[in-house]
Parts: C-alpha cells; structure tokens; sequence
C-alpha cells in the first residue's frame, strides 16, 4: 500500500550533505518525494511509497553518519502522482 509522510528533522541536519544522501536513499528504495533546507536549521522532506520502504528510508535517515536527529515530526499526507524524488 502506498504511503505518503512529511518529515521535519531536527538536530545537526544541515551542512552534511543530509538532502543528496536522502535522495539517494530514497532512489535506494524506490520512493518519491523531495527534501530541502529550512531557515531555522531543520530539513523537511514529503516521503511517498510502499509502507515498508518508508519504514526503511526513516531508518536509513537515522543512521546516516555525521547527522544526529535529535526529533522527527512526522505527519501522514495523502497519496500524490509522481515519479521522482527531488531536492529542492
């Protein structure tokens, strides 16, 4: 079943290539969606595919070297049509 989730992380995110990491995470595992920056210092990411490789991907964010997620806000959005995953 597809999922579709925005992320918000928190902690040291910026300024370790956290965005192309994630987009090559998310290629890893088949999902779409895009990451950016944000001003006050946390990333957001919107996160869409099969439920598992989402599950996947948040573990694959969590242990990446170098970043240090001190909180993930996680909110469920609707299925949308799209075929890659971007940064933004």
């Amino acid at each position: 079943m597809l999922t579709r989730w925005k992320l918000v992380l928190s902690g040291r995110v910026q300024g370790i290539g956290l965005r192309f990491r994630a987009k090559m995470g998310a290629q890893q595992y088949k999902l779409t969606g895009w990451v950016r920056n944000l001003d006050d210092g946390d990333v957001e990411l919107e996160i869409q595919g099969e439920e598992a490789a989402v599950d996947a991907f948040v573990i694959y964010l969590r242990n990446l070297p170098g970043a240090q997620i001190t909180f993930m806000q996680a909110d469920e959005l609707d299925v949308i049509a799209e075929d890659r995953f971007r940064v933004r």
